[in-house]
Parts: structure tokens; sequence; C-alpha cells
């Protein structure tokens, strides 16, 4: 039965590699409640990030399944799995992806237009978050005129901006200096406690790990809570 807001059941990813097959995921069960936020540790390699761009929809698992809001990922057209992500899920990642030719500005907006937000308003809200960021002085600035911290607070504002139900965090302060993730992660934890979004963060920091509801380890392709 699924209750969360995003649930997995008997997971598993397996990949080719020459003759041989590799297991990452081996029937991994997670949900994760609206407001919850969750932390996955393990060993580099142990498949962290696979099972985060399972959750969001960016891979296909090889057997088990996924709901978002009681709706299965795996049944869905690549239009309809789109629009779910762009509509329930936010994405940081420890490298930024942000568009090169594009302003932190529009990086930031850019998810708003794609759901049909009038530009305007799209990047008064994108305005908004990167000067909450820190940022007011770097709007119209392209990528490449950020610095690496300044980059990854804008991609942390992109993923923030829809105030999606889940954002799926992979090491998103593993690039930062100690303030700026510790402001970092407190306006995750903001947007967590003022409209319930829940924060499912892969992490090697144990002190951010340690200020979350719940920690769960991936070791040998099994998910168990620590």
């Amino acid at each position: 039965m699924t209750t969360g807001i995003l649930h997995c059941q008997q997971l598993a990813r397996t990949y080719t590699e020459g003759p041989s097959n590799v297991t990452v995921l081996d029937g991994v069960n997670l949900d994760i409640q609206r407001g919850e936020r969750i932390a996955i540790v393990g060993a580099s390699g142990s498949g962290k990030s696979t099972l985060l761009h399972l959750l969001g929809g960016l891979d296909t698992p090889s057997s088990g399944s996924i709901w978002v809001d009681g709706q299965e990922l795996s049944s869905m057209s690549d239009k309809r799995r789109g629009d779910m992500r762009n509509e329930y899920l936010g994405f940081v990642y420890q490298f930024h992806h942000l568009l090169p030719e594009f302003t932190a500005t529009d990086n930031v907006a850019m998810p708003l237009l794609i759901r049909g937000e009038e530009a305007g308003t799209a990047r008064e809200k994108a305005s908004k978050l990167l000067a909450a960021m820190g940022l007011e002085s770097r709007l119209t600035h392209r990528p490449v005129e950020l610095s690496g911290g300044e980059r990854q607070r804008a991609a942390i504002a992109r993923a923030l901006v829809t105030e999606p139900a889940v954002v799926l965090a992979d090491e998103p302060t593993g690039n930062l200096d100690e303030n700026t993730a510790e402001a970092v992660f407190n306006m995750m934890l903001e947007l967590n406690q003022r409209v319930g979004t829940a924060l499912v963060m892969v992490t090697h920091d144990t002190s951010l790990a340690q200020r979350m509801d719940k920690v769960y380890h991936l070791e040998h392709g099994q998910l168990s809570l620590s």
C-alpha cells in the first residue's frame, strides 16, 4: 500500500558490464511522508545516486515500483513522467547543471516557465529566492560569471522555486564552504517547514545527516534504517 508522497517497493537496478551483471540495488523499500526529512548515507559506489535517480524518474528500475503521490512512474509515458517531475519534484546535485546561455534569474525561473507560468511572475519569484540565497547582485550574471558556490546556490534555488512536494538532493553542499553550506541547508529546512516539502538527501556529512528525521544506510544494494 502506498501511503507516502514518494514510495518505492522492491526496487532493483542491475547494470550489464561486459559479460557480467552488476546489481547496484536489490529490493529497496522506502516510504517518504510529506514533510519528512531523510538522509541516505553509504560508501562511495554503494548506489546512493542511482537510488535518487530512480526515485526521481530519471532512470528506469530493473524491477520494482515507484509511486509519486499514488501514481506509478513506470506506467507513465515519458512526457507524463516529465510533467510529474516538474509538478512534484525538485533536484539538487553536487554539480550545478545550470544552462550556460541563461542568466541566474532565468535558470531559476525555468521550471516555472516550463509549467506555463507568466514570465514576469516566474522571474520575480526567481529573483526573490536568489536574493534570499545572497545572490541579489548576481541576478543577471550567467553561470560562467559566478563562483562555484554561487552557481550551486543558484542551482538549489532552481530546485526550490516551485515549492515541490519532494526535494531529492545528491550531496547538495559537497562543494560549498561551511558557512554557505549551513545557509543553504537552512533554506531547505525553511521550505520543509513552511510548505511541507519532504527532503531526501544523500550526504557524507554526518552533522547534516543527524539533523534529519531518519538516516538510512545503503550497503550491498540493501537500504536499512540506521
